[in-house]
């Protein structure tokens, strides 16, 4: 079955479709707003030339990439990063839920990707009520013609989404359908009795809601749900081959640590304590895959200017460090992390999750991977291509320049990826989120 009852059976099968929404979903047909090619993971479909695979697609609960590098020319071998997609409809209705519209209100969405969520909207609420922004002109015109298709009007305009849209307020509700590092205060302004729900974070860690009530002319809220979605674009940092962030390997200054790697990144409040503190950085786990058991966990910077490497192995106590440029970024994520531990233990509640990371979500709109990451055990192994063998005197990973070596002759081959996971929100006290 490929058509909108089979993705409606689906969202029931998983307890994911409310009530209220059932409708709009049942209504509004998602084929009417994919391009002829989509992208799910690392398969790309044509509609032309696998139309049963497409419509299969269409309506799966699956997030699918409708845009790279920003709708330009993009080489075979060029780096290839998500820059619109029709997201997970189980995680569009996540937020959809925690926006709790309303009859009569009106809602100012903020990214139009493709056109349905707004159409979701326009369907229970009226197309008169919803507004769109895009900064993307080309995202604009498609979503407007992806809209009249299905017979809906919502007000889709071009701008920049961090400004608003003053010319249609006030808004009762505003949405987001991408990451923000913080919430422009003219959302506030625009909605001064209302509501807003955008997923928050810095590059270290991403995967919240921020759900502000605005009273008085200010937003307080919440951080919820485990979220993927694409950065804003006027501050997105530089994304792409792990060759673009490392550099002078050779340079790095050495040292050790006692803090495990894994300690820090798995466990989930503790990265969304870390991200606060280092939200211009970000980290990369590599872990062995001949069964070893040790691993590499990079910090790197947004500015490119400066990475950190810490190198796990079974049964040490220390471990070697490697960092450089203007900034040690292990060290400031170390101190953020014995911080959070001086803190004391967090309550999680029940159903805290165990387990390897998953792959993250490259799509937009996808659930983050929710699991803490298991200490491997073994012997040596062969991390991103290379082998390195234990230190006799101190059990520590042998770091140095042959390593730095050994990496920087395969870093123009690797594509960087982000395995951050993230902290369980329900245990954060109400926060001022938004900016004056």
């Amino acid at each position: 079955m490929t058509s909108p009852e089979r993705l409606l059976q689906e969202l029931r099968a998983k307890g994911t479709l409310p009530e209220p929404w059932r409708d709009a979903v049942a209504s509004v047909p998602r084929e009417l707003f994919l391009p002829d090619t989509i992208e799910v993971g690392e398969e790309i479909v044509s509609r032309g030339t696998s139309p049963e695979r497409w419509r299969q697609l269409a309506y799966d609960d699956v997030a699918l990439v409708t845009q790279v590098n920003d709708g330009g020319a993009t080489r075979a071998d060029e780096y290839r990063l998500p820059t619109s997609s029709s997201s997970m409809p189980t995680v569009m209705l996540e937020m959809l839920e925690l926006l709790d519209v309303r009859e009569g209100q009106r809602v100012l969405e903020l990214g139009a990707g493709t056109g349905l969520n707004a159409c979701w909207l326009a369907h229970r609420l009226g197309s008169e009520q919803v507004t769109s922004v895009d900064i993307d002109g080309a995202l604009v015109e498609r979503a407007t013609r992806n809209a009249a298709a299905a017979g809906y009007k919502p007000v889709f305009v071009c701008g920049d989404g961090a400004q608003g849209w003053p010319a249609g307020a006030p808004y009762d509700r505003v949405i987001a359908t991408y990451t923000v590092p913080r919430v422009p205060y003219a959302w506030v302004a625009q909605a001064p009795r209302g509501r807003i729900v955008t997923p928050w974070g810095g590059s270290f860690c991403h995967y919240s809601y921020a759900v502000l009530d605005v009273v008085d002319g200010v937003g307080r809220g919440r951080f919820t749900g485990s979220p993927a979605f694409m950065r804003t674009r006027p501050s997105r940092p530089h994304r792409g081959f792990l060759s673009d962030f490392l550099h002078h390997l050779d340079d790095g200054t050495e040292s050790a640590t006692t803090l495990n790697p894994y300690d820090l990144a798995g466990d989930f409040d503790a990265l969304f304590y870390v991200g606060l503190a280092l939200p211009d950085a970000w980290f990369h786990l590599v872990e062995a895959d001949d069964g070893s058991g040790e691993a590499t966990l990079w910090l790197l910077a947004d500015d490119r200017l400066s990475w950190a490497a810490a190198e796990y192995a079974p049964d040490c106590r220390k471990y070697v460090v490697d960092q450089y440029g203007p900034r040690r970024l292990w060290d400031e994520a170390e101190a953020a992390y014995r911080v959070w531990q001086a803190l004391g233990p967090t309550d999680t509640g029940p159903g805290r999750p165990h387990g390897r990371p998953e792959r993250p979500a490259r799509l937009a709109g996808r659930r983050a991977p929710r699991r803490r990451l298991s200490r491997p055990t073994g012997g040596r192994t062969l991390v991103a291509g290379f082998t390195r063998g234990a230190d006799a005197a101190t059990g520590a990973p042998r770091g140095g320049q042959t390593r730095r070596r050994a990496v920087a002759q395969r870093v123009s081959s690797w594509r960087l990826e982000s395995w951050s996971l993230r902290r369980t929100a329900e245990t954060w006290d109400s926060t001022v989120l938004t900016e004056m």
